[in-house]
């Protein structure tokens, strides 16, 4: 089969769409050949270290009361942790993908999972909080492109018509964080100490970086690049709005999220032991939406994206609407996150696609956009709530925010469309 063309602009939506599936096997080179037992091993594997990492970046938000007295400062500071951590990854993505553009895949992911249990080691050992901030900085470093350079390899693996779904097990490591790994490291450091639950993620780290050792193919066949061909994908219009909607629109999730615990307590009237029932609910929400997310975007990645950016605005502003009823706050807390969640695998596919010969990059770059979104989600939130407006008007902003990010998304393929293949 003969290697994809790396001159290709234009985006992968509909009839573009057809052709850069039929290519999409040998983007990064010639298709895989393992067994499926090995591929579905090898994508256990990475979704492990993808648990690890949603384990270590959500679990910091429900600690930093203990984080804060044990280091003797007050808890908005000790919260800057979690920004140092956010910025590890803004930075480290498009960092790394670049400088390690000529690095062997398979090496370049134990290498990152390395680092990162290494960062979380540091956490753990921190003597103060200048070191914590230092050490939740590295941590963060390698999340952008362990996840960009996990998701190439599961497509790579996964063959035409099976990328979006291989994708979509990989980020699954993530949502089943929320799930399982938060709380039960949640649990350990509020029993044991702050430093038990990074501690745990730690073991987290050394175990995927076994798994990967032992399950991950050559990928010898998997093309390698050079720093200035990934740099190229900033010369993409299609990448930068394939960006764009993730941070527009992946912020209103944030947004809602941010202050859901506030929003069932003070304005449902839950009592705070429903909370983390109400956050396991999120969690499994985002896991069916990753797997409902993958089989979409393997079918329509253009499609995929616009239904979860709408079906996401219609339950963030059902959310607002309906959420003083304690039975439809939990219900839409579910699907809240499964709305948004579908839109993932389409969007690290299509960057994938429209990147062409930069994929690396582009692919780490979604997890920058990520936790901008992240970021700008939480600011507006609290915007809003400074304002008087109440507990339920972040479900509102971030049902705007999905429509904004719907808006980019039909401008992004409508433009698409306009242009000619190989443009």
């Amino acid at each position: 089969m003969p290697d994809a063309p790396t001159t290709t602009s234009g985006a992968p939506d509909d009839l573009a769409l057809n052709v850069l599936d039929d290519a999409s096997s040998t983007v990064r080179g010639r298709p895989s050949t393992i067994s499926g037992r090995a591929r579905r091993l090898t994508i256990l594997a990475l979704a492990l270290g993808g648990f690890g990492i949603g384990t270590t970046e959500f679990v910091a938000m429900g600690l930093l009361p203990n984080i804060a007295g044990s280091l003797d400062v007050s808890e908005p500071t000790a919260g800057h942790v979690i920004s140092a951590y956010a910025l590890g990854v803004v930075v480290g993505a498009p960092l790394i993908a670049a400088l390690t553009a000529r690095m062997s895949r398979r090496t370049l992911l134990i290498a990152l999972m390395v680092a990162f249990t290494i960062g979380n080691l540091a956490t753990v050992l921190a003597p103060s909080y200048g070191l914590l901030l230092v050490a939740r900085f590295v941590a963060g470093l390698p999340h952008g492109a362990y996840f960009g350079v996990a998701a190439l390899v599961a497509a790579h693996l996964a063959g035409p018509g099976n990328r979006a779904k291989a994708v979509g097990q990989v980020m699954l490591g993530l949502s089943v964080a929320n799930v399982v790994g938060v709380p039960a490291a949640a649990w350990l450091g509020e029993t044991f100490g702050w430093r038990s639950a990074f501690a745990i993620v730690v073991v987290i780290g050394v175990a995927t970086v076994v798994a990967l050792v032992r399950a991950l193919p050559s990928l010898s066949g998997m093309t390698i690049t050079d720093p200035l061909t990934e740099l190229g994908a900033l010369k993409r219009s299609q990448v930068w709005f394939t960006l764009v909607i993730g941070v527009v629109g992946f912020g209103g999730m944030f947004a809602f999220y941010t202050y859901l615990n506030s929003a069932l307590t003070s304005v449902t009237g839950l009592s705070v032991s429903v909370v983390p029932f109400a956050l396991m609910l999120y969690g499994l929400g985002m896991v069916t939406g990753n797997f409902v997310g993958g089989y979409a975007a393997d079918r329509s990645v253009s499609i995929a994206i616009l239904a979860g950016l709408f079906t996401s605005a219609v339950t963030l502003t059902a959310f607002a609407v309906l959420a003083q009823n304690a039975w439809a706050a939990l219900i839409l807390t579910y699907f809240v996150a499964l709305t948004g969640s579908t839109m993932l695998p389409a969007l690290q596919t299509r960057l994938m696609d429209v990147a062409a010969d930069a994929q690396t990059l582009a692919a780490a770059l979604n997890h920058s956009a990520l936790n901008i979104a992240n970021a700008a989600g939480a600011f507006l939130g609290g915007v809003v709530v400074g304002a008087g407006w109440g507990f339920l008007s972040p479900s509102a902003i971030g049902a705007l925010l999905a429509v904004g990010g719907l808006a980019v998304a039909g401008v992004a393929i409508l433009t698409a469309r306009r242009r000619p293949a190989g443009a």
